[in-house]
Parts: C-alpha cells; sequence; structure tokens
C-alpha cells in the first residue's frame, strides 16, 4: 500500500497508533515503548539527556524508546508516526521476532536485522490503512495486534490480586480510588500491596497512575472540553496541574495534543 499523508490516532486498553503532525523536538517521557517509524524520512532520536547537557543524536527510520526513559525525536518529514504498548500488558519473553527484538533494543534499529526492514514495512502499512478509513477497527488490544502484527501477542500472566487491581483501576479510571483502597480490595495491607504491585507491573503505583493518568488524555482527541473540564475528566486537580503532568509526560501542551484528528471506524 502507498503512503498517505495524513493524521489519526486509534486507542485499545493496552495500545496506541497515532499518525499526526510533528512538532519541534521536547523532552518526553512515555510509560509505554515507543515506536517510532518512517517509510521515506529520516527520524532522529536522543534518548536521556547526557550530563554534559550535549544530545547525542542517531539516525534511521525506525527506533525504539523503553518505557519511562526520556527522549527526543524529530523527523525530516511533516508527520512521524508512532505506536505505544503498555508494557504490562505483553510477556516479552514470549514476543515472536521481529518485534521482540525490537523491543529489546533501544534507540534507531538496524534494518540490516533479520526481519527488521519486513517488520518496519507491517508498520508503514497498518498506518497507510488507517489513514485511508479503510475497514472498520476494533477496540480491543488483540483486534490491534492482529491488524498490525499478523497475530495476537502472548498476554503477560501477573500476580491475581494485581491483575485484579490493574482491572478497577482501568474501570473506575486511575483518580477514583486509593491506593488503601486498591490494598483493601486485594485484601492486602498498604505497604504489601506497594510492593507487591512494583515487583509486578514494574515501577511504583504512582509512577503507574501518572502515566495511565496523562494516556488517558489521549481519549479526548477531538473534545470541545475546556482544560478545567479535562482535568476533571483525567483525575488532575486543576488545568495547571494538567498542563504541567502532561508536558512532562508529552513534551507537548495540552492543545497540540488535542487537535483534531480523525478516529478510525470502530467495529
Amino acid at each position: 500500500m502507498t503512503h498517505a499523508p495524513g493524521r489519526f490516532i486509534w486507542i485499545t486498553p493496552g495500545r496506541v497508533l497515532h499518525g499526526a503532525l510533528l512538532v519541534a523536538p521536547s523532552v518526553r517521557r512515555l510509560g509505554a515503548w515507543a515506536l517510532y517509524f518512517s517509510r521515506d524520512a529520516t527520524l532522529r532520536i536522543s534518548i536521556q539527556a547526557s550530563r554534559d547537557g550535549v544530545e547525542r543524536w542517531q539516525e534511521g527510520r525506525l527506533a525504539v524508546v523503553p518505557p519511562y526513559r526520556r527522549h527526543l525525536v524529530a523527523s525530516q518529514g511533516r508527520r512521524l508516526p508512532d505506536m505505544l504498548i503498555e508494557p504490562e500488558t505483553i510477556d516479552l519473553a514470549r514476543v515472536p521476532n521481529p518485534l521482540r527484538r525490537v523491543l529489546s533494543g533501544e534507540g534507531i534499529i538496524d534494518l540490516a536485522e533479520p526481519g527488521a526492514e519486513d517488520f518496519l514495512d507491517r508498520l508503514c502499512n497498518a498506518h497507510d490503512r488507517l489513514v485511508a478509513g479503510t475497514g472498520a477497527l476494533r477496540r480491543d488490544d488483540e483486534g490491534f495486534d492482529r491488524l498490525v502484527f499478523g497475530s495476537k501477542l502472548p498476554v503477560r500472566v501477573l500476580d491475581a490480586r494485581i491483575s485484579r487491581s490493574l482491572a478497577l483501576l482501568q474501570q473506575h479510571g486511575t483518580a477514583k480510588l486509593s491506593a488503601e483502597q486498591l490494598a483493601a480490595s486485594v485484601q492486602l495491607s498498604f505497604w504489601r500491596f506497594l510492593h507487591l504491585f512494583k515487583d509486578e507491573v514494574g515501577v511504583p503505583l504512582r509512577t503507574f497512575r501518572s502515566w495511565k493518568r496523562a494516556r488517558s488524555l489521549l481519549h479526548f482527541v477531538n473534545s470541545e472540553s475546556n482544560l478545567a473540564r479535562l482535568a476533571q475528566e483525567t483525575g488532575y486537580p486543576d488545568s495547571t496541574h494538567l498542563s504541567h503532568s502532561i508536558r512532562q509526560v508529552y513534551g507537548l501542551k495540552p492543545r497540540e495534543i488535542l487537535r483534531k484528528l480523525p478516529r478510525p471506524s470502530e467495529a
């Protein structure tokens, strides 16, 4: 399929595929694996600013950033699609190659590696299909995986109590339940719950909540709500906290994220 320039966003519980205009490089810190890709234009990426303040850039057409790593990204093109994969939703050890090799890396991926060029083509083709608006899309991770990767990705098996906690957070929103309430819901002491959560998910509950709250803003693309209302909807105390937190995560102002983006038709 030929490349068609355009902008869109497709969100499922554990995935995001986003095609949008690129803005000036600014530091991002996303709580998911971030895959940046381009069919033609060269992209540039710098992961975690060095202590001497000098940005060390890499160039290529496919890049990966592990969860919670600060980075900057730029492109010679006007648009740079990206994909997010939530780490708690997949079992990386059982993910088939070449995706496992890609997610195990950092920075620019060498397209001479086995399967890397074909993998980039798969990402670009999925992007082009969404831009063209061909076919309804499911709103679950399995539907996303089958369209983009060709098969369902293996699900990570977590402690049953943490799985229940994650389900509660997804159901009620990150701001609706306190850590104490989550601990009580799975019959654990407060401190035991916090330790188990970090052991299973890989980051503290507070860090996890901050990312999921920022991620939830993506659901309000095309919303006419003002920032005060969006802050209330996404669990921030006020619009100032919303703007500050969103810029720390995405390196963008909320309004830059909420520009009008067509959503693919959903099944």
